[in-house]
């Protein structure tokens, strides 16, 4: 049984997942873990990621990839997103992981990290009938694929991440109203100069905000897959979790039940970005799926394909 490993390396976090079909040709995880290793931490200030950042984000893929390694992988793909497509120094950071992890780092376009989010959706929940959108909001950057069934329509990137939010209005502790009014503003000028517009049947959300914000939802102190796949976060769970996380310190956001403690930082930013999507898209809901690229890669690479 062949057997893959892609370690998608985000602006938040590294996420790594091990594979190989089942006999019905649907996914199977053989491992799927993350590291929240910010590797996007200060870079819209500077244009480069920090010192500390590339260290500790190498050390975690070159873990990653020993992982891999002892689980048997016959291939592993390394790939890079928003903040490897905007820092000056990723050349060196590509040339720390070669020498540490042994491995290749490709940086993909948005375009590309777009479209394996959409084959991720349809390895989990097959075909979604009528019209659907599928988006991935990260720490740098959102992918939307607009989708009819199997086909891709369209699909593009907004540089409009919960780092760069929470870094830009999010400073205080607790946040104030206001800057919750502004941050909202702020995202809702970017979707829309993004282009993101329509009424589709179905929307499905992917990567670790909105599977984060499922946790918190079913209070999970435990994180089950299972339960999140195809579960649902209408408009009033987010404008709850809003309010619940803008009325908390970090230390207080350190107790939800389902949040994990590096990610009470940048949340709220997230919730928002979410919250707004709804709200272009004519939506008072979405589903809620656990995979995301790295699914759609690794399912793509033992169906015999290859990046496009």
């Amino acid at each position: 049984m062949r057997r893959v490993a892609v370690i998608d390396v985000g602006s938040n976090s590294i996420k790594y997942f091990l594979g190989e079909l089942n006999a019905d040709g649907t996914l199977k995880t053989v491992a799927d873990e993350n590291d929240i290793a910010r590797l996007g931490e200060g870079l819209r200030e500077t244009g480069l990621i920090s010192p500390e950042a590339m260290a500790r984000n190498v050390t975690a893929i070159a873990a990653f990839a020993e992982k891999a390694r002892d689980g048997g992988a016959d291939e592993i793909r390394c790939v890079g997103t928003m903040a490897l497509r905007n820092a000056k120094n990723t050349p060196e950071f590509i040339q720390k992981v070669k020498d540490a992890a042994e491995i290749d780092l490709t940086v993909i376009p948005g375009e590309e990290e777009a479209r394996l989010s959409y084959l991720a959706v349809l390895s989990g929940l097959g075909t979604v009938d009528g019209g659907v959108v599928v988006f991935d909001t990260g720490g740098g950057s959102t992918e939307f694929v607009f989708g009819q069934g199997n086909d891709i329509k369209k699909r593009f990137s907004v540089d409009l991440g919960a780092i760069r939010i929470t870094e830009a209005h999010f400073t205080a502790d607790p946040v104030t109203p206001e800057s919750v009014g502004n941050a909202l503003a702020e995202i809702a000028d970017d979707l829309t100069k993004g282009g993101l517009s329509g009424s589709p049947n179905r929307i499905v959300g992917i990567g670790g905000t909105v599977t984060s914000m499922g946790a918190v939802k079913h209070k999970m102190g435990n994180y089950d897959p299972d339960i999140i796949q195809g579960s649902t976060l209408s408009l009033a769970d987010v404008e709850a979790q809003i309010a619940d996380y803008s009325a908390k310190t970090l230390e207080e956001r350190k107790q939800i039940t389902g949040l994990q403690p590096r990610r009470t930082d940048v949340i709220l930013a997230g919730a928002c970005i979410i919250k707004v999507i709804l709200t272009r898209l004519n939506a008072d809901k979405l589903t809620v799926s656990d995979r995301g690229l790295r699914h759609g890669m690794a399912y793509e690479l033992l169906q015999g394909g290859s990046e496009k």
